[in-house]
């Protein structure tokens, strides 16, 4: 994996996590919340959409030059 690709699934990663903590904060999250126990299905898709995709992003900068040959 390239570094530029690193850096962009960090950010996506980043940025999905950004979202799926502003989703955990909507009311429809906390309705949920408050009758099931759990977030919205889409707090969690967002959450962990976001920490793969940033572990992804960041395995592949802290990786090292080469790589499997």
């Amino acid at each position: 994996m390239n570094k530029p690709l690193s850096v962009v699934l960090l950010i996506i990663g980043a940025i999905l996590l950004f979202y799926g903590l502003k989703a955990g904060d909507s009311v429809g999250s906390d309705v949920s919340r408050a009758v099931t126990g759990t977030p919205t299905d889409k707090t969690v898709w967002f959450l962990a959409g976001g920490v793969i995709t940033g572990v992804l992003g960041l395995y592949g900068l802290f990786r090292g030059p080469g790589g499997a040959k």
